[in-house]
């Protein structure tokens, strides 16, 4: 709004200038006549000198700071015109130019752009104010420049309103992109979206991630700033600080300013690489605080300053540390270089850009490289017109070459033939030598279609107004005492990727990775990042990946979890391991100890079977339930020993089905046998006729054996039709995985259990009814002593096996299964295995008889008397019968009689000693 007031106020406007030009003429640097008259924009000097520092009147002061950089982009467009007027481009339509100097300032840039606004042929060089500019025909066909952003966008306002072509070789801030803001602007350059896209990809690839940044308070310089955050955060790459710098040296606060910088570089420590978005002018006096201070940092450079010689060849520069830039891609410019050697052939007339080069020379020609540089930079006009008239003219031609930045000349190059080359398309059907054959929107359009060859490539703009060319990555090295400016690589921004031109080049690249510039350490593979109470993403502690997580590459966010349950990883893992299949295996030392257990079991069971057989007639063997009772005990006492086997090796379908089946039938018939045994000795010696008469119908060995072990086959089978057991990988183990039978049911497994131990505990409570037997023949006791032993190992073995996990807990079921049937099978065979073999003199039939008639002649004799209660009004008269048949007695009849006062008469058996010795008889055949 302002400037659309500015304009207005300037319906007509005369550019007389006062003190420093006389005349509008004295406003331009240069020029040349031609049928179409194009318009140059460029920076020659660095500064407007500003004698007030609040102005009163509105007058255009002089410059100081002569750039030798921009006063070469001058030539560079000089050159191109004159170059495309000698060929047959524009078929004998001749260019020609005017260029200004916008030192720098956007006030001074105006005024030029006025000028160009201005109607064509005006003697007033007045600019009319129109509704529609559609047939104006101005000064200038098309504007080259400016060379900053800042003066670039202001230009580009102005020039919109008549919109005239302006092609920038050096404005690169990416709003000038926006097509709507800026209509009528293109450019030879990337814009910088590209290029802090690039810096940010070259910080991250060089693993840093805790940078500074210096811009100039500028346009340009903001919006540089803004782009590079956007593309840093996107980068993970964090912004210790920003510092910002006036634009204008003329600031009364630059040096402070500058000073505050330096201090804070100085400060933090841990930033070693710092981006700038600075003017040269600026870098240089940055850069001198900096050498005096012993600063030693990384540097990244923005295309303004990273070939600028001037500061490269500095004093002390390598003391600074090491500068990585970005410059636009160069092309051959050995023409322009033939132009410089020829150029003090020029007249100076119409160039009063090469005149004023020339007095510099001349006023600074005694002086060093870098002292005559600064000698050129820092004289201002006024002090030219004072010294000049002492010196004679002197010409430098190395000067000038060695200050070239390739990629400005050749950018500058080819916007004067993009200008060129749209001409010629509206030239086609018209007569150019006539001025007014089109009006500069014509020449927009075109300029739009326009394609440009360059190094054998076509090259256009694309609908934002840019070239998207590649960028020179370049690196300040120093090369036989000199500091060079060398490429390193290219950076492709379709691709987004650096390409190297050899080996060499890229470990120089890799070289950078050296330096450390982090917030915090580089966490390692097998670590991550655990964010602090920093604001900045990048300041974090390192903390190991926990167990089954593992990160594999530096500075992860977060660890990643082993994909499924066959993989483990440990605490600060890296990767991920397939989990060890585990169980209990025919090679491990503990079930090979418990096979060589069960392997001795079967030997023993063909031992006793040995023995056994061989004794067949023989008391002992008579005793034991005969030889098929004792076949069946040790052949369901070897398919136990038998079972253990399944528990081994790896487990399969068959082996998890076969083997509690296989022990709970097993077992169910061996103490299905024993309780037979243990009913028959109880018959044979009980005394008790109430408990022999239930003895005498209970005692049916066939069906209790058929009935007792069925029950076990019929809970096994509905076991294994509804919830059989199955193969179950396990996995409570964080580095294996145990494969192991899963029992299907844990109900069925403790009623299959539960039923052994029932039938265990009926054949304990009758074997210790039948505990005191014979010394010789005390069968009973050693079974009451193996149902101990079978109740002590499963009541251990359900706390333990509830508790074990891992490969080793078939094991345990081993154990205990080997405990009780190794207790059981030694208590049942052992004491007649002894008898047998080294007892042979109590194994015969009289011996036999003599030991059972001894016993039934003790029952016989020892008659349990019940102390008996009187009537409590004859307590007093109680009777005490101390030995046999004291009282009353018949021995006709082998009764006994006595009479208790006041009480019944009571009778009680006695026995001969011809009737014991019958009975001893009996119970031996019975036995």
């Amino acid at each position: 709004m302002a400037l659309f007031s500015f304009l207005i106020l300037c319906f007509v406007i005369s550019t007389d200038i006062a003190s420093s030009c006389q005349n509008t003429d004295d406003f331009v640097g240069a020029s040349s006549p031609g049928d179409i008259v194009i318009g140059g924009l460029f920076a020659v000097h660095g500064e407007m000198l500003h004698p007030e520092e609040h102005p009163i009147k509105p007058v255009i002061q002089n410059c100081a700071g002569f750039e030798i950089q921009v006063f070469l982009q001058t030539l560079a467009m000089i050159h191109a015109i004159e170059m495309i007027n000698n060929s047959t481009l524009l078929s004998g339509v001749t260019l020609g130019y005017e260029i200004y100097d916008t030192c720098a300032e956007v006030t001074k840039a105006m005024a030029s752009t006025l000028r160009f606004l201005s109607k064509f042929n005006s003697s007033k060089d007045i600019v009319e104010f129109k509704c529609n500019y559609s047939d104006y025909i101005p000064r200038i066909k098309a504007v080259t420049g400016a060379s900053y952003s800042e003066v670039s966008m202001a230009v580009s306002r102005l020039l919109a309103l008549q919109l005239i072509p302006q092609v920038s070789p050096a404005s690169s801030a990416e709003i000038l992109s926006d097509k709507i803001r800026f209509p009528s602007f293109f450019r030879t350059i990337p814009s910088d979206f590209h290029q802090t896209r690039a810096m940010a990809h070259l910080i991250c690839m060089s693993g840093w991630n805790w940078i500074g940044v210096i811009a100039t308070d500028d346009d340009n310089g903001r919006f540089a700033l803004e782009s590079f955050g956007v593309q840093a955060m996107s980068n993970n790459v964090c912004i210790a600080f920003k510092e910002m710098l006036p634009a204008y040296l003329s600031d009364n606060t630059f040096h402070t300013k500058v000073d505050h910088v330096v201090e804070k570089i100085v400060r933090e420590a841990r930033v070693n690489v710092i981006v700038v978005f600075m003017r040269q002018f600026h870098v240089l006096k940055l850069f001198k605080k900096a050498i005096e201070r012993n600063v030693n940092k990384i540097w990244i450079a923005s295309d303004n300053w990273s070939a600028a010689v001037k500061i490269s060849t500095m004093p002390n520069i390598r003391q600074l540390g090491t500068v990585v830039g970005f410059g636009f891609k160069s092309g051959h410019i050995s023409t322009f270089q033939d132009f410089l050697r020829n150029l003090h052939e020029k007249s100076t007339e119409n160039n009063k850009f090469l005149g004023e080069y020339i007095m510099l020379l001349s006023v600074c020609a005694h002086l060093e490289y870098y002292d005559f540089q600064l000698c050129i930079s820092n004289k201002s006009q006024d002090d030219l017109m004072q010294n000049v008239e002492k010196k004679h003219q002197i010409w430098r031609d190395d000067f000038l070459n060695a200050n070239i930045e390739p990629g400005f000349i050749h950018s500058t190059i080819l916007a004067v033939y993009a200008i060129a080359h749209a001409i010629k398309g509206q030239c086609k059907d018209r007569n150019c030598k006539d001025p007014s054959a089109f009006a500069p929107w014509e020449l927009l359009e075109e300029l739009k279609k326009v394609a440009v060859t360059d190094d054998d490539k076509e090259i256009k703009f694309d609908s934002k107004g840019d070239l998207t060319s590649s960028y020179d990555v370049l690196l300040w090295k120093e090369i036989d005492g000199r500091m060079e400016i060398i490429t390193m690589a290219e950076y492709d921004p379709e691709q987004g990727d650096f390409i190297f031109e050899d080996e060499e080049k890229k470990k120089e690249f890799l070289d950078l990775k050296k330096v450390r510039s982090t917030c915090s350490h580089h966490c390692r593979p097998g670590q991550m990042k655990k964010v602090t109470e920093s604001p900045h993403t990048c300041c974090y502690e390192c903390v190991y990946c926990p167990e089954n997580h593992y990160s594999n590459q530096t500075d992860m966010d977060y660890c990643y979890r082993c994909h499924n349950k066959t993989y483990w990883a440990p605490v600060n893992s890296t990767m991920c391991y397939r989990k060890t299949i585990q169980f209990l295996s025919w090679t491990d030392w503990f079930a090979i100890f418990l096979l060589l257990l069960s392997g001795f079991g079967v030997v023993l069971i063909f031992s006793i079977s040995i023995i056994f057989t061989k004794n067949l007639n023989t008391p002992v063997v008579k005793a034991s339930g005969g030889l098929t009772v004792c076949y069946i005990i040790l052949l369901s006492h070897f398919c136990i020993f038998l079972s253990t086997v399944f528990f081994i090796g790896e487990p399969t379908e068959f082996k998890c089905k076969t083997r509690q089946a296989l022990f709970g039938v097993s077992f169910a018939l061996c103490i299905s046998c024993i309780l037979i045994k243990s009913l028959k000795i109880l018959l044979a010696f009980s005394f008790d006729p109430k408990l022999q008469n239930f003895l005498k119908c209970a005692y049916k060995p066939i069906p209790i054996v058929v009935t007792c072990t069925g029950v076990q086959v019929i809970i096994c089978t509905f076991w294994l039709i509804f919830r059989t057991p199955f193969i179950q990988e396990n996995f409570s183990i964080p580095r294996a995985i145990i494969l192991e039978c899963n029992e299907g049911s844990v109900v069925a497994f403790g009623i299959m259990l539960g039923y052994i131990a029932a039938l265990a505990f009926i054949c304990f409570i009758f074997a210790f009814k039948g505990r005191k037997l014979p010394e010789n023949y005390n069968e009973a006791k050693f079974i009451t002593f193996g149902m101990l032993i079978y109740f002590i190992a499963w009541i251990v073995f359900i706390p333990v096996y509830t508790t074990t996990f891992g490969k080793y807990l078939p094991a345990v079921e081993i154990i205990v299964v080997l405990i009780s049937n190794y207790g059981i099978l030694c208590c049942t065979f052992l004491p007649k295995c002894y008898i047998i073999i080294y007892k042979q003199e109590t194994n015969t039939k009289s011996a036999f008889l003599k030991m059972i008639y001894t016993y039934s002649s003790k029952s016989a004799g020892s008659i349990a008397i019940s102390q008996i209660s009187l009537d409590s009004k004859s307590s007093s008269s109680r009777a005490t019968i101390s030995d046999s048949c004291k009282a009353e007695k018949n021995s006709a009849n082998g009764n006994c009689h006595f009479q208790v006062p006041g009480q019944r008469l009571i009778k009680e058996k006695v026995l001969p000693k011809s009737a014991a010795r019958s009975m001893s008889r009996k119970r031996l055949s019975s036995i």
